[in-house]
């Protein structure tokens, strides 16, 4: 993931990000325990916006 892309990501979720892992298209970012819902937003819309201005599909877990 390019160094724009990353701020892109940290800016949008507004949430500590543990870890990110990369695997083609798709991004899974791994968040603080607990903030998965606020990072995915209201109805999907957060994971929503990430996906069209990354172009790429997201999808937020909880670090463990």
């Amino acid at each position: 993931m390019e160094e724009e892309e990353l701020e892109k990501l940290k800016s949008m979720l507004d949430v500590e990000i543990d870890h990110i892992e990369e695997e083609g298209d798709k991004v899974t970012v791994f968040v603080s325990e607990g903030e998965a819902a606020k990072a995915i937003g209201s109805g999907g819309s957060v994971v929503r916006s990430v996906e069209i201005v990354l172009g790429k599909e997201l999808e937020i877990e909880e670090a463990s």
